[in-house]
C-alpha cells in the first residue's frame, strides 16, 4: 500500500458524519497541486474494500480520537493516527514494560530474560516487544510460559508474519494476547517500518529494558526514542569482551539505570500497585 493510500485510508477511518475528528497537519503543508491530487485520490479510494479486508482478517482498529487509545501514546511525537490490532486492546492502557535486544542473542541474554520476566509478570506487569528474532521473541515466549500478558508491536500489516519463523508465536499472541501495528493490511516488512514500530513499543510502555545490543542497533533506537518520550531506560550490563554488550554498556555510561535484578525495575513502578 502506497504512502498516499495509507494516509487516505487513515483519514477515512477518522471521518464521522462528514466531519474530520483529527486534523491531518501534513495535508496543510502540501502545495495546492499535491493537495488537490491527495483529495482526488481520497475520493476514489476503495475504503469499503479495505475495511472488509480488515474484517476478513479478524482485525479491528482504534483511532487517536477513541477512548481506548492509550494516553501515553498520545503524548509522543507523531503518535500513530490509527492502531490496527488483534487481541485484547484493553491491555494497552495497563502497566507495560518493553524488552528489546539483539536478534542474534546469546545464552546470557536469554538467561537475563528468564530472570527478569517472571517477577514482573507476577506483579501484573505486561511485557511488550517487537516480535523480532532473538531477545524480542524470547521475551514474548517467556511471558507466555509464565502465564503473563504480552503485547507484540509489529512492523507489517496484521496479515504478515515476519520473520516467518515467528508464525506460531504471533498466531498465539493474536489469539490470546495482543498484536498491534500502525500499518494497514498488506503492508510489507519495509526497512523504515521498524524504527516507526519502535516508537510505539516505547510509547505504550513505562520504560524499556535493553538486553544485549550492539553499538548500532534497533534496540538503541528504541532506547533513544524512549528517552525522547520521557520514559525510563534500563540496561543490563554485559561482558566487556562481547560486541553484543557494547550498546547496553554505553547506555549505562550515558545514564540509563543499571538492571541487575527485577527489583531494579519493580521499585520504579511500586506506586502502580
Amino acid at each position: 500500500m502506497s504512502l498516499e493510500e495509507k494516509w487516505s485510508f487513515l483519514q477515512d477511518l477518522l471521518v464521522e458524519n462528514g466531519q474530520y475528528l483529527y486534523d491531518l497537519k501534513p495535508l496543510k503543508k502540501l502545495c495546492n497541486q499535491k493537495k488537490a491530487f491527495f483529495l482526488d485520490f481520497q475520493k476514489k479510494f476503495p475504503y469499503q474494500q479495505k475495511k472488509n479486508e480488515l474484517l476478513q482478517q479478524g482485525a479491528e482498529w482504534i483511532t487517536i480520537s477513541d477512548d481506548e487509545y492509550p494516553i501515553k501514546l498520545k503524548e509522543i511525537y507523531l503518535p500513530p493516527l490509527v492502531l490496527f490490532y488483534k487481541g485484547n486492546i484493553e491491555w494497552i492502557n495497563e502497566t507495560i514494560i518493553g524488552i528489546v535486544g539483539a536478534r542474534e542473542c546469546t545464552e546470557y541474554g536469554k538467561a537475563v530474560v528468564s530472570k527478569l520476566v517472571p517477577p514482573l509478570v507476577d506483579k501484573g506487569i505486561i511485557i511488550s516487544s517487537g516480535l523480532a528474532k532473538g531477545i524480542d521473541s524470547y521475551a514474548h515466549s517467556t511471558t507466555i510460559e509464565g502465564n503473563g500478558k504480552t503485547i507484540a508491536v509489529i512492523g507489517t500489516g496484521l496479515d504478515r508474519y515476519y520473520p516467518l519463523s515467528n508464525y506460531d508465536i504471533q498466531k498465539k499472541i493474536e489469539n490470546e494476547h495482543l498484536v498491534v501495528t500502525e500499518f494497514p493490511i498488506g503492508s510489507k516488512p519495509l526497512k523504515h517500518h521498524f524504527p516507526l514500530r519502535n516508537r510505539i513499543i516505547s510509547g505504550i510502555s513505562e520504560g524499556i529494558i535493553v538486553v544485549e545490543a550492539k553499538k548500532r542497533s534497533g534496540s538503541l533506537i528504541t532506547a533513544y526514542q524512549a528517552l525522547e518520550q520521557n520514559r525510563q531506560v534500563y540496561a543490563v550490563p554485559g561482558s566487556i569482551f562481547s560486541k553484543l554488550s557494547e550498546g547496553a554498556n554505553d547506555l549505562i555510561k550515558s545514564g540509563a539505570k543499571t538492571v541487575n535484578s527485577p527489583k531494579d525495575i519493580i521499585e520504579d513502578l511500586i506506586y502502580k500497585f
